[in-house]
């Protein structure tokens, strides 16, 4: 487990690397500079004061200097955009509240999930089997702006009952954690009743059933964690998904999360923000990769993470 915990590691430079080499690229060769737009008319020897303090005169410049300074010194630099704050200021501030609703979509998803699809394989052919797929059908179609406004208007607009547009307290979470976490819980539920209806069919749940065991207790104890498998191989992407997706949620709840700042950047070839968010998206996800694989050794002791990586 530590070799492969240390190999998966040893992996994650040359991954950020990577990711790091094909974001630059797409931000930089885009056309528009974040230095000439309409409203500002700087000379050209202060423009190129600018330049030189960021370490931008030229592309190639821009791409030696900026690992560096992450990696040796954890300053992300001055964004282009908001000058008056650096990439860290933005990321300390609005960070916490996308990871927030992202992980809270990612638990809603998973717990309700389960549940759902859990309820549909052992009632197959019911009305809840019937319920539980039109529900996988209605949050894998709206896409998760729309879900947002709807829950908006239902639940903060014709019935205010939670509170939209800032970011303090439990409640103020529970909309959009539910507007990320939707599409991801969808999945979740199918895969969960179509791996339950195999695993209930296996001879050794006929076996615990023929020696007495309640129906409840061969599900909860026997079947579930078997049938949990392909759900927590799905976590990655489910994690991509619920973190990402949480910046078009924020737009429509207005909250300060991550989202507006990244809409911006992008609109305004914000380089430094665009690269600084992505690079730290890309180190959480790849962080919550290698939690799932370690997780899904623990959840089943005949894989051999060491064989894995060597296979």
């Amino acid at each position: 487990m530590l070799k492969f915990i240390a190999w998966r590691l040893l992996q994650f430079p040359l991954t950020l690397a990577a990711v790091y080499l094909i974001t630059f690229t797409l931000a930089w060769v885009a056309p528009g500079s974040p230095f000439d737009r309409g409203e500002r008319n700087l000379p050209p020897e202060v423009l190129e004061a600018i330049k030189q303090s960021m370490h931008a005169s030229s592309a190639w410049e821009f791409l030696a200097y900026y690992p560096y300074n992450i990696i040796v010194n954890g300053d992300f630099g001055y964004s282009f955009n908001y000058e008056e704050w650096t990439v860290n200021d933005i990321l300390a501030a609005a960070l916490p509240v996308s990871v927030t609703i992202g992980l809270f979509g990612l638990t809603f998803a998973v717990i309700f999930g389960v549940a759902l699809g859990t309820l549909a394989a052992v009632r197959r052919g019911s009305a809840l089997d019937w319920l539980s797929l039109g529900i996988a059908i209605v949050g894998i179609s709206l896409p998760g702006f729309v879900t947002a406004a709807l829950l908006l208007v239902m639940f903060a607009v014709r019935w205010p009952i939670f509170p939209v547009g800032g970011f303090g307290s439990f409640r103020e979470v529970i909309l959009p954690g539910i507007a990320v976490g939707l599409m991801p819980m969808a999945y979740i539920a199918r895969l969960t009743r179509v791996s339950m209806l195999e695993v209930l069919s296996s001879d050794y749940i006929r076996t615990a059933r023929a020696k007495g065991l309640s129906r409840m207790r061969v599900i909860s104890h026997h079947a579930l964690r078997n049938a949990f498998l392909p759900v927590l191989s799905y976590l990655g992407p489910a994690t991509a998904a619920t973190l990402t997706g949480s910046f078009v949620v924020e737009q429509v709840f207005n909250l300060p999360g991550l989202g507006q700042h990244f809409v911006n950047s992008v609109r305004n070839r914000d380089q430094t923000l665009i690269l600084g968010t992505v690079m730290v998206y890309s180190l959480i996800l790849l962080t919550m990769n290698l939690l799932v694989d370690i997780a899904y050794a623990w959840v089943d002791p005949r894989i051999d993470l060491e064989e894995k990586k060597t296979a």
